[in-house]
């Protein structure tokens, strides 16, 4: 039986499958006792009633947060502490290499103390997928996908051995190599099983597949109905090392869906139109459910699209429940017969299976969508939620463009075009939001496979790129002919990676480059990512759109965003007539065709028969050994962080805040891309610097993300995204400051250097939806290590308030109706934060003074953004992982 399960409620049963028995704790066994109403709760919920019935111990799961998650009230606001306990964790190696570099540091750290360094090991299974790292340097050829990997391991060999040494070192923890796919998709179509099982004691227990993951688009798994979201890798490591995710039980928005997509309409359109309204609705810090008659109508890997882009909607999840369509899937993509009986049965047993006479759940709030009123669109130039018609497009560009577009072309140099604004410079099929989704890549090769044959090419100015999310994207592709004629245009695949999605879409040409500086030019891309924030795709472009992948092959064609696609032609075929997107648009059932002709369960399991062994050089990696990671002071890919230098077994008193200054003041939504480093690493700024003079030429910089397990590159590139604009610094951008009080203007990083040394602590300034975007624990780690002990806010998003905690910064609100503009505040004042060391509770009210240069004084007050005990205890203790030290040296 089960060990240190207190079971209050006798829930603990028997469910055999076949000739299988298993354990499993029943969710009735609460309306036998009276308890709540779970059969009315959204299914996702039901989910975490169940992870607190298998996982109650009285104290980090107690009787009564049980009844109190039974009895959830839809309308209240959230109030109930519940401790969950993730079945597994997901990393992708951008954010997973740090989160390898910090178990390597807590090893060393524990054995200091006097501690053994095996304690530090996974407690529950984390997969790392290594997708973050590949960039397009050579595309449109069939050299171009051998020559990146090969860029790709001569960039980052060295923390490819790091991994490698990780894998083998720690227990339950798997890597997936280089060039396999996307971890979201690999997710999917792999590793998540909807209903999870684990050898406890004698019995196997079965229970739903929950996780957490260390990028913000774990949420595409809830397509499998697998409850999971973004954490950052701080939470990620503390919940590898057993320790529950702290959380309020969320309220949860019902999405309801009815009709069907009309003919033209695709899955990419159908979540840009969701993002719209629920970014217009305000779901930050919530569940999305979606429910009702349309999702009959939905494949899994639409409904997969839909729930991979809940970040940019704002919600913690995007929740679709179990159904028919998805044990389809799971038999499909080829997952073991006796799985699928499982979840089936487990599924029906629990009351978690939906079907057409399921009632409504019980929901917080309600909004619909017919999918037939869902017609073509992009989104941008700089936001998700930014949707715009299909046919609308042409017109918002020239609105946003404006007297710009009077401005002429200019000639690129050696070659016989021009550019102008609005020119595609960037087009390109990636993302695991749409290569997961079959339908959309077929009609991306078949509007391909049209266009070619009448003769239409890409623009010669485009940078075109296929990255798909796996291998088995490719095998179709080419088993349907469609990958030809996907080449035919340039779409050659470059990688098996996030690309583009995430930056790396790597440089365009010089020419392209010169051309865009001389007419100071409004370039643009096109891509079928999650993303577009500013600075985020290329550096040369300014205008980024999202957009189903036929569409980016369309504007691959037409080359430019001043187009009308649905009323202008996009080309002359050979005779010379014009050809409309209409004409090359393939109908739903010619997609239907191809899907239904090429895809089979046999190519998932062919090309996921290795899926951790990796080609002949991950194999061929030198690999070092020992229970310890050897650390190179010469690396300048992987250090030990100073995080636990000078760490004692007891936390110290907390202190307040005094004296600090304003090392940033900052607008409405900053993203987590603004304050992280990402992307190229410039020479001149303050990481290039660091680099150079640690013998690294810049040709072999490599990229933030690539350097990301290296604190000396990451803290000198925080707050340093070109687009960055500090109201300390006007008329500039970047990570430009002023050292106060010399007003002298420096970089982010050296004033941060300057303050430190004249032992001065500081605080940033921000407005509405600080740290919106990924869950990139380096927007935290970067900010506490340059010295940031506060940052105070009209608001944040989830994901970023939560990492500032784990790292131990203090994240402020502003009471309603006040900001740094109401209350005057220019962020040249000597600021002091009190109250925090009489002690902290949650969302306690502090006193902040902020003294002016001529001795006056504004006081008021803020909330202390700390929402539960256990993220007081980790401020408490300067941090989650010193927290979990702590606890792991007192066991």
């Amino acid at each position: 039986m089960t060990q240190n399960n207190l079971d209050s409620f006798g829930a603990r049963s028997t469910l055999t499958v076949g000739d299988r028995s298993y354990e499993i704790y029943r969710l009735d066994a609460l309306r036998s006792a009276g308890v709540g109403h779970v059969d009315r709760l959204p299914f996702s919920l039901r989910v975490l009633v169940e992870n607190l019935l298998r996982n109650e111990d009285g104290v980090a799961v107690t009787q009564a947060d049980i009844t109190a998650a039974a009895s959830w009230d839809a309308k209240a606001e959230p109030t109930v502490e519940i401790a969950y306990h993730p079945a597994r964790v997901l990393l992708q190696d951008f954010t997973g290499v740090p989160a390898v570099v910090d178990l390597a540091a807590m090893r060393d750290a524990i054995k200091t103390m006097g501690g053994d360094p095996q304690r530090i090991n996974p407690l529950e299974p984390a997969d790392l997928v290594i997708d973050h790292s590949v960039q397009i340097d050579h595309f449109g050829t069939d050299q171009a996908f051998g020559l990146n990997v090969q860029l790709e391991y001569q960039r980052n060999r060295e923390r490819y051995a790091f991994l490698r040494w990780g894998q083998e070192s720690f227990g339950n923890f798997s890597v997936v190599p280089p060039g396999t796919g996307i971890c979201h998709q690999v997710n999917l179509e792999y590793l998540g099983r909807t209903v999870w099982t684990k050898q406890v004691g004698d019995v196997t227990q079965a229970y739903p597949d929950t996780l957490v993951g260390t990028d913000s688009h774990t949420t595409m798994i809830n397509g499998l109905s697998v409850l999971g979201w973004g954490v950052g890798g701080i939470e990620a490591e503390a919940a590898m090392l057993g320790q529950p995710v702290s959380m309020l039980l969320p309220q949860v928005v019902g999405f309801r869906l009815h009709g069907t997509l009309a003919e033209g309409a695709t899955a990419t359109d159908l979540v840009l139109t969701v993002t719209q309204m629920l970014r217009k609705k305000g779901v930050v810090g919530k569940f999305v459910e979606f429910y009702g008659p349309g999702l009959d109508s939905l494949s899994l890997p639409d409904r997969a699209t839909i729930a991979n882009m809940a970040p940019e909607y704002g919600a913690t999840c995007g929740f679709f429940p179990i159904d028919d369509e998805t044990l389809s899937f799971l038999r499909f993509t080829n997952r073991p017969q006796e799985s699928v009986a499982l979840v089936e049965a487990y599924a029906k047993e629990q009351g978690l299976f939906r079907t057409k006479d399921t009632p409504d759940p019980e929901f917080t709030d309600t909004l619909e969508l017919d999918l037939s009123t869902v017609e073509p669109s992009i989104a941008g130039p700089k936001r998700p939620q930014d949707r715009i018609p299909l046919r609308a497009s042409q017109g918002a560009w020239r609105e946003l463009i404006g007297d710009k577009a009077k401005a002429g072309p200019v000639a690129v140099r050696g070659k016989d075009y021009s550019l102008s604004h609005g020119s595609v410079v960037i087009a390109a099929i990636t993302s695991c939001t749409n290569t997961s989704n079959p339908s959309v890549l077929v009609a991306a090769g078949l509007l391909a496979r049209k266009a070619a044959a009448l003769g239409l090419r890409r623009k010669p100015w485009v940078k075109t790129s296929l990255a798909p999310g796996s291998r088995v994207v490719t095998e179709y592709l080419a088993k349907s002919g469609l990958l030809n004629d996907l080449e035919t245009l340039g779409f050659n695949v470059v990688g098996y990676g996030c690309t583009t999605c995430i930056g790396n879409s790597g440089p365009l040409a010089d020419e392209i480059v010169e051309a865009i500086d001389a007419g100071d030019l409004v370039a643009a891309s096109v891509l079928s990512g999650n993303r577009n924030f500013e600075g985020r795709i290329s550096p040369n472009v300014r205008a980024n759109y999202l957009a189903s992948p036929p569409l980016v092959v369309a504007y691959a064609i037409a080359g430019h965003m001043d187009f009308d696609l649905q009323e202008s032609p996009i080309g002359q075929d050979a005779s010379g007539n014009d050809v409309f997107l209409k004409d090359v648009w393939p109908s739903p059932q010619e997609v239907r065709d191809v899907v239904r002709q090429c895809l089979g369960a046999e190519m998932f399991a062919q090309q996921y028969a290795s899926v951790f062994e990796g080609d002949e050089s991950w194999q061929r990696l030198a690999t070092p050994k020992g229970e310890l990671y050897a650390w190179d002071d010469g690396s300048t890919y992987v250090r030990n962080p100073p995080y636990f230098e000078g760490m004692s077994r007891d936390k110290a008193p907390l202190a307040d805040i005094t004296g600090a200054r304003v090392l940033a003041k900052l607008g409405d939504s900053v993203t987590t891309d603004h304050i992280s480093p990402a992307g190229n690493i410039p020479k001149s700024g303050p990481a290039g610097k660091y680099l150079v003079e640690h013998g690294v030429e810049p040709k072999d910089f490599n990229s933030f993300g690539a350097r990301r397990g290296n604190h000396e590159v990451m803290i000198r590139g925080t707050f340093a995204n070109i687009r960055l604009r500090n109201q300390l610094a006007p008329g500039t951008e970047g990570g430009v400051t002023r050292h106060i009080p010399s007003g002298e203007q420096m970089s982010i990083y050296d004033a941060s250097v300057k303050y430190r040394d004249e032992g001065v602590p500081l605080v940033v300034l921000g407005g509405v939806e600080y740290g919106t975007g990924s869950s990139r624990d380096w927007a935290a780690k970067g900010t506490i290590l340059l010295g940031v002990k506060a940052v105070i806010v009209k608001s944040f998003e989830r994901i970023h308030r939560s990492n500032l905690v784990g790292m131990g910064v203090l994240p402020c609100v502003y009471k309603d109706g006040e900001d740094a503009q109401t209350l005057g505040l220019t962020g040249e004042e000597e600021f002091s934060i009190t109250g925090i060391a009489e002690g902290l509770t949650p969302k306690k009210m502090v006193k902040v003074s902020a003294k002016a240069a001529d001795g006056s004084v504004k006081e008021f007050e803020v909330v202390a953004r700390l929402d539960t005990p256990n993220e007081v205890e980790y401020y408490e203790n300067g941090g989650i992982l010193q927290y979990v030290l702590r606890r792991m040296l007192k066991e």
